[in-house]
């Protein structure tokens, strides 16, 4: 073995230590070992020029021993000041230059006083990085333990930042480059991988400041590291390395302001109320020299975000229940209208065969033009006899003429149209549709949807084309919408077997860093042309995209190289801010082509795409074809911070903002196909709205009772549904009616975030489970009232929102003082909850539905001042605290039945910045006791019945994936 690396493999007292070596040091220390051994030293310098010869056994122990002690006293630095003993140790070290062994030794104490901020920027001002760059010599087999000590020594230096300008000031900074350049072509053997790693590491902290980045650009320093790292990355021993410089350069990587950063729509609050301010990007990239946020390493799983102890809620009075009203006692009148199944008069009228308001509503959409017309009362008694065995299907192809006319003229809205030069569609329609052509040459758009309903073999479960456009006809959204989509439109299946989450590669995440710096020193290949705009038309020979349809977000598409395209999200509506759900068509692609695409301003921090997620895609050609469903899509995905920021407006100034990017590529199915791309399975308002008028012809009437009322307007003015389900009851007799007035409330609610579509599947497979003819549901039926709001944030949803209302709030953080002009939807579900209270009907359980994403599986958040006060730290008194747990009940149940649900996931701490959320303030204001939110992934599962592994993908039985992979 070389005689360096013998050297480099020797023992160091940074080593790790065993436990019980690691009990020594701390008793040791804990009897002023530290002040005794730098006493120890300082004795032993002022003797060593009188030592005849000179022994340096004892000067070597005594140094070892201070470098392992050192490390593990948190107040080492501290003492090191206190006795004056920089000054000796860089004496030592000065005087040790020609005897490496002993350099060796000061280089450990060195570096152990270096790692308190303090004491290493009074070593800076007194030499001691010009002495560690005397030492630091370029590529050499000889003292190569020494260079590493040396080099360890420096980076523990220059974490001050002090220290790092001076550095900077006095061209270290292009020293360093110099020798990292030398080291990594000389050492062709991976010998020295640990110096080389140092060097990056002392790059790494020169360039958390300004100053540093800015020389650094200055000095080809990108060039250099991106040029180095390309000859690592097939060896997986130079991680280290790979990682390292991979961080740099993301540091490094000069900031821009993202293309677009407002919203492209506005809404004109009332009463005058100011919406956001525009976001002000300054010149230039403004930024304090202070610390970098911690960067995490690369292809390594991250543990999940915490909630920080000091954000818990330890005033017991604010933690208990505050039963308050935000409004006169008198307006709780107006709730009682929402609750007719109290009403005696109401229970007489029980049985009588008069249609819902929600039925002679919807009956009233079908004909869009001449409601009053004959045709138009023909149509709607013909619609009205409808029953739950008769499909959709049949009822569109025996229509009469009167509904062709009326889909030809409904030019308000309209299905995309279909690629008619693309094989697959001339294939398909050509010969069906010959006879429909009109004279000037075209297909109508009402031949084209009657052509494709009448190839619709069977409806999908619960959807109805028919239903969804009339729906669909009454939205009211800020781009006026004139299109629709087709998954919305046709309606999609749940995917014939389940399918594992996908395997992250290894150092897929480090790759397109990587490509991201390649762009930036080697742009020849970079075409940087717009190809869409929300306000622009878009451009030839590349991708076609869309996006203005209903739920649908995509701001901008930039052609970056033939098949690799930067997207851009809308923020939500009247913010600069919250982009995170997108939703859009993308056509004229070829066949066997790998597209890249590269979502460049996300916000949130992580997501579940770096732990196993995929987007989903739905292909109108599949669909038409037999196979209408949303699949999980993808591969070399990836999820990690860029170099684009914004400056935000704040109470104190502007704060920046870090973009992250969703990187990830597909190879479609079908050439000149249209396929839509999204987050998650979308779930529009107007499929929620159709979903509720089958739901309630299909239900059993004797059995289940069903009312469907309007709950409140929205600000875009788009209806906000309230549902009541119970059973019907037994018969007219006193005790069977007093048994249907008496039933507890469950209160239900969903999608107060527009971004989070799978708390709307989790709402839709609960009002299906509760119509049915489930023994299970008849009984909860029987035993509750169950009062929903099944979409709290209409317009979000519509307007392609990922968490705001028009209002540009975010509606569940709303619920103290909501405005009855700004958040009505809350100002009213607040109301109801409030009257049900001063009737004395609170209801047994609340359940906010919300959708998480970056957390797996399904859970609960509760609410429990026990809890609270033990998880932080603070002493409670049994005996004046007392609280029932009652609220463990019900997330025990769920574990116990629900495979999808994990108990250990739940939480029920109360935190401060949630003390306005809709969890919280039911259970402090409402005295509900089982307040919950719950959260279902936007992911899948890793856990129980629903984790799919590769082997049983094949063959997992639909009944057991499909509800998982749609309806969670």
């Amino acid at each position: 073995m070389p005689q360096g690396r013998e050297e480099l493999n020797g023992a160091s007292p940074l080593a790790p230590f065993s436990p019980g070596t690691d009990r020594r040091i701390h008793y040791l220390i804990s009897k002023g070992g530290s002040e005794a051994l730098l006493q120890a030293l300082a004795t032993a310098a002022r003797a060593e020029p009188r030592a005849e010869p000179p022994d340096d056994t004892a000067l070597l122990a005594l140094l070892r021993l201070l470098a392992r002690v050192g490390r593990r006293d948190k107040k080492f630095g501290l003492k090191v000041q206190r006795s004056e003993a920089t000054d000796v140790i860089l004496s030592l070290a000065r005087k040790s230059l020609g005897h490496h062994l002993k350099l060796t030794h000061c280089l450990w104490v060195l570096r152990v006083c270096a790692s308190s901020v303090t004491a290493g920027t009074a070593l800076g001002i007194n030499g001691a990085m010009e002495l560690l760059f005397k030492v630091i010599t370029p590529y050499s087999k000889r003292h190569v333990r020494t260079v590493r000590a040396a080099i360890e020594a420096l980076a523990a230096l220059l974490k001050s930042k002090s220290n790092s300008r001076r550095a900077v000031n006095r061209g270290y900074l292009c020293g360093l480059l110099r020798l990292y350049q030398d080291w990594h072509h000389n050492d062709v053997s991976n010998n020295y991988v640990h110096i080389r790693r140092g060097l990056l590491i002392c790059l790494k902290h020169i360039t958390n400041i300004q100053l540093g980045r800015e020389t650094f650009l200055d000095s080809c320093g990108m060039e250099i590291l991106f040029t180095s790292v390309q000859d690592c990355l097939s060896c997986k021993n130079l991680d280290p390395i790979v990682t390292t410089v991979t961080q740099i350069l993301r540091k490094c990587y000069p900031k821009e302001p993202v293309p677009t950063v407002r919203s492209s729509y506005s809404f004109s609050l009332p009463g005058n109320v100011r919406t956001e301010p525009p976001c002000m990007v300054p010149e230039g990239d403004y930024e304090s020299d202070g610390e970098e946020e911690v960067e995490k390493d690369l292809d390594n799983d991250d543990d999940e975000t915490k909630e920080e102890d000091d954000d818990l809620e330890t005033d017991v009075n604010r933690l208990r229940s505050r039963p308050v009203l935000d409004r006169p006692e008198e307006e709780l009148k107006q709730y009682e209208a929402m609750c007719p199944e109290l009403s005696h008069n109401f229970q007489a009228s029980l049985w009588k065969d008069a249609p819902s308001l929600a039925s002679s509503h919807f009956f009233c959409f079908l004909n869009l033009k001449d409601l009053e017309s004959d045709q138009a009362k023909k149509e709607k008694c013909r619609w009205a006899q409808i029953t739950e065995k008769r499909d959709t299907v049949e009822a569109v192809q025996d229509s009469d003429s009167v509904e062709e006319e009326d889909l030809a003229r409904s030019h308000m809205l309209a299905l995309r149209p279909l690629p008619e030069e693309a094989a697959w569609y001339t294939e398909m329609f050509n010969t069906e549709c010959e006879a429909s052509i009109n004279p000037g040459g075209r297909l109508k758009t009402s031949d084209i949807v009657r052509n494709l309903l009448k190839k619709h073999q069977g409806n999908m479960p619960f959807h109805s084309p028919c239903f969804y456009v009339a729906r669909a006809e009454r939205v009211k959204s800020i781009p006026d919408y004139k299109f629709l989509a087709f998954p919305d439109f046709w309606g999609h299946q749940p995917p014939p077997y389940g399918k594992p989450m996908l395997e992250q590669k290894y150092g897929v995440q480090r790759d397109r860093v990587l490509d991201d710096v390649r762009r930036l020193i080697q742009p020849g290949d970079v075409i940087g042309r717009t190809v869409f705009d929300l306000d622009e038309p878009g451009a030839p020979d590349c991708l076609t995209f869309f996006s203005k349809f209903e739920s649908g977000n995509l701001r901008k598409a930039i052609q970056v190289r033939e098949f690799e395209y930067d997207l851009i999200l809308n923020a939500d509506v009247n913010s600069s801010q919250h982009h995170q759900w997108f939703y859009f068509e993308v056509r004229d692609m070829k066949l066997a082509v790998p597209y890249r695409f590269n979502i460049i301003n996300c916000e949130k921090f992580n997501s579940q795409f770096n732990y196993g997620m995929q987007l989903v895609m739905y292909s109108v050609k599949e669909a038409l074809q037999g196979r209408p469903c949303w699949l999980r899509v993808g591969y070399d995905i990836s999820y990690y911070k860029n170099h684009y920021r914004s400056y935000v407006a704040t109470a104190g100034g502007m704060k920046r903002k870090s973009y992250y990017t969703l990187a990830f590529s597909i190879t479609f199915p079908h050439k000149d196909d249209v396929c839509y791309l999204a987050y998650h399975y979308p779930y529009t308002y107007s499929t929620m709205m159709s979903h509720l008028d089958i739901l309630e012809q299909n239900r059993n009437p004797k059995k289940v009772y069903w009312r469907q009322q309007t709950l409140c307007q929205t600000l875009g003015g788009n209806l906000c549904p309230l549902l009541t389900i119970t059973a019907m009851p037994e018969s007219k007799k006193r005790d069977d009616l007093e048994q249907f007035c008496n039933r507890p409330y469950v209160f239900l609610m969903a999608r107060v975030h527009p971004g989070e579509s799978n708390a709307s599947w989790v709402m839709k497979g609960t009002l299906e489970f509760l119509v049915s003819s489930d023994p299970i549901a008849d009984l909860l039926r029987k035993c509750f009232i169950f009062k929903i709001v099944p979409m709290l944030n209409p317009d979000g949803v519509i307007n392609g929102n990922l968490r705001c209302s028009l209002s540009g709030d975010d509606l569940n953080r709303q619920w103290l003082t909501p405005s009855s002009q700004l958040h009505p939807t809350i100002y009213h579900t607040k109301g109801l909850l409030y009257y049900l209270r001063s009737i004395g009907r609170t209801p047994l359980v609340f359940c906010d539905y919300h959708g998480h994403s970056q957390k797996k599986n399904v859970f609960l958040y509760g609410c429990s001042i026990k809890e609270t006060l033990w998880q932080a730290g603070c002493m409670v008194d049994t005996a004046v605290i007392t609280e029932d747990v009652g609220y463990r009940t019900l997330p025990k149940i769920l574990d116990k039945v629900a495979p999808a649900f994990v108990m250990n996931s739940c939480s029920f701490l109360v935190e401060k910045s949630r003390e306005s959320t809709a969890r919280v303030v039911a259970w402090q204001e409402m005295g509900v006791l089982r307040s919950y939110t719950m959260e279902s992934t936007y992911c899948g599962c890793n856990h129980g019945l629903y984790k799919v592994s590769k082997s049983l993908a094949l063959c997992q039985p639909l009944s057991t994936i499909s509800l998982m992979s749609l309806e969670m």
